[in-house]
């Protein structure tokens, strides 16, 4: 799959903390038969076993749903699965640097936080998308809450990548962000902690529709 804005619209969903591989890839797949634009494998306290293991498990899960595949910063990790992308956070990987290591064709996205500099500068070095927030609290990352909801359409104006919004999103609290430009939402536990996954998914694409 290329990095083609196409295929970047809907809903980003980023998987949780969990040792539980069976439940993950359970709730996983509920969500995908909701509808999924993208899916990005985040697991910040698993051993490297784990890891390739879960990865592994959910690259073939969304690869059966025709869904791109993206990891959390660990490159090596996408190249040797040949997962679709990779996701960089601004403290992580210089974004130039990791396009050299994956090639042109990888989905390259970076956290841009509340910063239009940040994603212009991602951008040319190379980003398939930027990601803007915190603009909510969340129940599973520590960030400020300080992203302004006019960065979206200030993005929209001056940026050529598709945007994604993220932290303590839901549906109706996104939907002011989508209707300004926003052209991804990345949900964790609004999908992951729904009683109903598929469903929870579903409101989210249906934003898009």
């Amino acid at each position: 799959m290329s990095n083609t804005s196409s295929s970047l619209r809907g809903l980003y969903l980023v998987t949780p903390d969990w040792d539980d591989t069976r439940k993950l890839l359970e709730i996983t797949e509920l969500a995908l038969k909701g509808g999924v634009s993208l899916l990005q494998y985040r697991h910040k306290t698993a051993d490297a076993p784990q890891r390739q293991e879960q990865a592994e498990c959910l690259l073939a899960l969304a690869r059966s749903y025709k869904v791109p595949f993206i990891i959390n910063d660990f490159v090596e990790l996408c190249l040797s699965l040949d997962a679709d992308g990779i996701h960089v956070g601004g403290t992580d990987a210089a974004v130039a640097d990791v396009r050299k290591q994956i090639g042109p064709e990888k989905i390259l996205g970076a956290s841009c936080y509340g910063s239009l500099e940040l994603a212009q500068s991602a951008q040319t070095a190379g980003a398939s998308y930027v990601a803007f927030g915190g603009f909510y609290p969340s129940k599973v990352k520590k960030y400020p809450v300080t992203t302004p909801a006019t960065i979206v359409s200030d993005w929209k104006q001056q940026g050529t990548v598709p945007s994604v919004v993220i932290g303590g999103m839901t549906r109706d609290n996104s939907a002011p962000l989508v209707a300004n430009g926003a052209d991804m939402v990345a949900a964790i536990s609004s999908v992951y902690l729904a009683g109903d996954p598929q469903a929870a998914a579903r409101g989210f694409t249906n934003l898009f529709a």
